[in-house]
């Protein structure tokens, strides 16, 4: 009798919880071929953040997901974590209500994961909180049906990704300070993958080749011919240290060596961008902060 109580409390104690969702850094994109159905083969490597939206969970009675505040211009049945829990109800046969709660920190369009870090977090909690039993593999596999980027959340490491991006092996590299900079404009990312100038042909490298420094991003030179504002945020953060463009962007960053440079940047900066300050981490703070209970 005991046992059922305790687990019972700590069931309540995760329905009460704010989980986050973080962003992630593409430390290098590659784009080394194209599939017959018109998607593009890649290279990267994911990164986490501790820059985070954060989400909330409350049961509901009725068999029923729904947000507790809407996106304004997104209608409910589209956004990412209603489709998400819905999806887990569809394969398992759920029966369960969620209320989703949602602290949105991260900005939108901008490369950074925010939609797709959003419906992992859903993802995983909720397999949690439902007592589902799915494994990361099977939570994997629903999260590529939902975007590309999903399943890197959900497997919540640092990443070298290969195929579409879904390809995931766990990667080291350095926790490293960053500064963001998300200038005022969405990339049509689309737009990006059908231009006429995206390289499509980059040789494929070894993990060890992007240690050693082989970190460019073959978007880059796109996407600032497209959007002269994401060419300009490169340029302001480049003077102080390496920028590189995360995905398609908009957003750029530059990691630092020590926090006190990167504090000074991030102040610096603050006056004519929206910037962001955070740290890079190898383990999602999501599985780090699933890992108390």
């Amino acid at each position: 009798m005991e046992n059922v109580v305790t687990e019972a409390r700590a069931a309540n104690a995760l329905w009460k919880e704010k989980w986050p969702a973080p962003a992630k850094l593409n430390l290098m994109l590659r784009i080394t071929g194209r599939r017959d159905d018109g998607y593009h083969l890649l290279q990267t490597v994911f990164q986490m953040l501790d820059l985070c939206d954060w989400l909330t969970f409350h049961p509901l009675e009725q068999d029923r997901v729904c947000l507790q505040e809407p996106i304004p211009g997104v209608a409910e049945a589209d956004d990412l974590t209603v489709r998400a829990a819905n999806l887990l109800k569809e394969i398992s046969g759920c029966r369960q209500g969620v209320r989703i709660e949602v602290e949105k920190n991260l900005p939108m369009g901008g490369g950074l994961g925010g939609g797709s870090s959003d419906a992992a977090t859903t993802l995983v909690v909720l397999n949690q909180l439902w007592s589902l039993g799915l494994s990361t593999e099977e939570l994997m596999r629903l999260g590529l049906r939902l975007g590309a980027d999903v399943p890197v959340f959900v497997f919540g490491c640092a990443a070298w990704g290969e195929g579409v991006g879904e390809e995931l092996q766990e990667i080291v590299v350095p926790e490293q300070w960053v500064v963001v900079i998300k200038p005022n404009v969405h990339v049509d990312t689309g737009k990006i993958f059908t231009h006429e100038g995206l390289t499509r042909d980059s040789k494929a490298i070894k993990i060890a080749d992007f240690l050693a420094g082989d970190q460019r991003n073959d978007c880059f030179e796109v996407v600032c011919k497209l959007y002269r504002s994401v060419e300009k945020a490169w340029e302001a953060l480049s003077g102080y240290a390496e920028a590189r463009l995360t995905g398609t962007g908009a957003c750029v960053f530059a990691q630092f060596a020590s926090e006190r440079e990167a504090r000074q940047a991030y102040a610096e900066l603050q006056g004519d961008w929206q910037v962001y300050l955070a740290k890079g981490q190898n383990r999602s703070p999501l599985y780090q902060k699933l890992s108390h209970y």
